[in-house]
């Protein structure tokens, strides 16, 4: 990868790593910023709970009542110097970024029952209790309308996509690489 990239763009599935690599990041000096954060200050503006389900219903929203790539624009206004930009699950918000200076977008995937594995591990309330309600959520996350999300399609559109199927070391090793 070209050292001038300063904004990196991370994607991918429940599950898969995101969270990991954009530590690793910030470890190596990059700014965090999330998509999913920008939602979960609305949840608190309008109390309600922070779970998966009003996580999705909330960032689909905010598109529908604005523009798909509203979380993008929210959070290139937080941008300075390195960062990492973590979970875009819009095309549209992939495309807004790409507008931007050296911007790149890392995919990062697993196989689903490593991944259901690892969430069930962190513990959040991820409204699955099972693989197949893990599965089921995951396919509203994997749509084709305009204005909701479609992880699929973003990760089509990745630069440079890794698969973590083993240890945390090994995702770092890959991660370093990267860089």
């Amino acid at each position: 990868m070209n050292k001038q990239v300063r904004l990196i763009g991370l994607t991918g599935t429940n599950g898969a790593g995101k969270g990991e690599a954009a530590s690793f990041f910030v470890k190596n000096g990059y700014a965090y910023l999330s998509l999913s954060d920008l939602i979960r200050e609305e949840l608190r503006k309008k109390n309600l709970e922070i779970t998966r389900d009003n996580l999705i219903r909330m960032g689909n929203t905010m598109r529908q009542n604005a523009t798909p790539e509203i979380l993008a624009r929210l959070a290139a206004k937080k941008i300075k110097g390195n960062t990492v930009i973590d979970s875009i699950r819009n095309p549209r918000e992939v495309a807004f970024l790409k507008t931007l200076e050296n911007f790149i977008l890392l995919a990062i995937d697993a196989p689903a029952e490593i991944r259901f594995e690892r969430v069930r591990k962190r513990g959040r309330n991820e409204s699955a209790s099972n693989l197949e309600e893990f599965l089921a959520k995951e396919k509203e996350e994997m749509g084709t309308e305009e204005n909701l999300q479609q992880i699929l399609a973003c990760m089509d559109m990745a630069d440079h996509t890794i698969f973590n199927d083993g240890t945390l070391a090994d995702l770092q090793e890959k991660l370093e690489k990267f860089l």
